[in-house]
């Protein structure tokens, strides 16, 4: 997989932190393997809230009585999801 270099600028503190959590005294080699291991994490945490949302609605429709279905076309669902 081709990588690409990106420029992240941190303040102080930021700094700070990020050098605190890597090399000798961190749990990581280097700053990249720290920003992998963020952007992964958050990555993860994006996907569990979506399936997350989607196991709530499916349990709501599933409760739902027989008389509240109403016909929904694809378009209609994917109308809805964009907002």
């Amino acid at each position: 997989m081709p990588q690409t270099t990106m420029t992240v600028r941190l303040n102080e503190t930021l700094r700070d932190f990020v050098a605190a959590n890597v090399g000798e005294r961190g749990a990581y080699e280097n700053v990249s393997e720290y920003m992998r291991d963020l952007i992964r994490r958050d990555k993860e945490r994006v996907e569990r809230e979506t399936f997350d949302r989607l196991k709530a609605e499916l349990a709501q429709a599933y409760a739902a009585p027989e008389s509240a279905y109403k016909p929904l076309t694809a378009a209609a669902v994917i109308a809805r999801n964009r907002s």
